[in-house]
């Protein structure tokens, strides 16, 4: 089992009248609500919380792409993962993802892509979202009818890009540029392993099994709402004739962990009400703009997951988001490492998961909150769910690492800087 530890970056300090006064924390958020200083605390704190849980030992980091809004303070991923990668030494840098439909042209993806393996030493996942319709359609200017057209080929352009032995001209319908020959190139041959997040479109299903990709679901609402998409996944997997392999699937689940059950709820109550009340607060004319969901897709009355959030907006008034709605349903899972454990590992052998992506930080959780989490995870809850799988199945799509031996270590910049004030 891979274990994984997932950061969406959100802003900490949108005010407590939030939903109130303010329709969406995406696509038109007001300006006024973001400070600079603060951000800049944010985001060092956020990146500290990073590179300590590859200290403590998780199989890869993750991070992610947004625009316009207070969910994630993270339009460009690949800025925080070439830190990581000069940072962090031996854990896998997911970046989940470019989305690709959004870069012209989609080139540039393939150069920051193998900047960050080179950096890292071949050690990146590279992910590849079509995006939410808040970012593409309306932050972006995206035709959401076009979208997916413009995502394959910008895939077939970064591929090519990653894979041709000589430069070649590149003609397509969005697309044309006489001279694609990427400097630098990535480490990982033929090119880092790809990873698809997707919210349970039928073509994404089918697309990954054909180009033997992982399939990731980066539930909202925890496992009980992803039992479907997940299911349904594999159902596909059965149908195309591709094997069960595990590691062929990822799913990411909110968690809480502390030494007693008491402690846990008492502890997550915020950060959780926070997250669920305010980071999701999507206004609904932004959640479904037409020609975005594929037909297939609408047919299998699949719902997306922006459009749960924004109807769960509308419903505000008498959904609960209090902290005992959200552990009934599933959107966080709270309790002791053994009681975690129990569910998480459960929960995989149900989904058939081989690699399980954490938010062990959320909403406004302080620094010191979201380590100890993330230790008390990794110490007490991370041994009993690593031997899922073992010698089960092949990891297909992991990165495949320059030797050790030939890596450069991260620079200690503390010693240097004081070995410096010694001269």
């Amino acid at each position: 089992m891979k274990l994984m530890w997932f950061h969406l970056m959100p802003y900490t300090e949108l005010p407590d009248d939030f939903r109130e006064k303010h329709q969406s924390v995406w696509v038109d958020i007001h300006p006024e609500l973001f400070d600079p200083e603060r951000a800049h605390e944010m985001y060092n704190e956020f990146m500290d919380e990073l590179e300590f849980a590859s200290e403590m030992g998780f199989d890869a980091i993750c991070v992610n792409e947004h625009h316009n809004n207070g969910y994630g303070l993270m339009p460009s991923p690949n800025l925080i993962a070439s830190s990581l990668a000069r940072r962090t030494r031996d854990t896998a840098l997911c970046v989940m993802g470019n989305s690709l439909a959004l870069y012209n042209p989609p080139v540039r993806v393939a150069e920051e892509f193998a900047m960050i393996d080179c950096i890292s030493g071949g050690r990146l996942i590279a992910g590849f979202p079509v995006g939410s319709p808040m970012d593409t359609c309306y932050a972006y200017g995206q035709n959401p009818s076009l979208l997916r057209d413009r995502y394959h080929e910008a895939h077939d352009m970064v591929i090519r890009a990653w894979t041709e032995d000589a430069p070649f001209a590149f003609n397509g319908r969005f697309n044309q540029q006489r001279y694609v020959n990427i400097w630098p190139r990535p480490v990982q041959k033929p090119h880092p392993p790809v990873w698809v997040p997707g919210g349970g479109s039928i073509e994404t299903w089918q697309w990954c099994a054909a180009m033997d990709y992982v399939y990731c679901y980066l539930s909202y609402y925890g496992y009980k709402a992803g039992r479907r998409t997940m299911l349904g996944f594999w159902d596909e997997m059965d149908k195309l004739g591709k094997d069960r392999n595990p590691f062929r699937a990822g799913f990411l689940q909110f968690v809480g962990v502390a030494e007693t059950r008491e402690e846990a709820l008492k502890l997550y109550r915020e950060p959780a009400e926070y997250f669920y009340g305010r980071c999701l607060h999507v206004s609904p004319k932004f959640a479904s703009p037409p020609g975005y969901m594929t037909e297939a897709t609408i047919r299998a009355k699949v719902e997306s997951q922006v459009a749960a959030a924004a109807g769960k907006a509308i419903q505000r008034a008498n959904l609960a988001t209090e902290f005992e709605h959200i552990l009934d349903e599933g959107y966080v899972i709270v309790g002791t490492p053994d009681e975690v454990a129990e569910k998480l590992r459960e929960i995989a052998k149900e989904f058939n998961l081989g690699n399980l992506m954490m938010l062990l930080q959320f909403g406004n959780m302080s620094k010191d909150l979201a380590q100890y989490n993330t230790e008390l995870f990794a110490k007490q809850v991370m041994p009993q769910l690593k031997d899922l799988w073992e010698d089960e199945w092949e990891h297909l799509a992991w990165p495949q690492q320059m030797d050790a031996a030939k890596r450069v270590a991260p620079r200690d910049i503390g010693a240097t800087r004081l070995a410096d004030a010694a001269e």
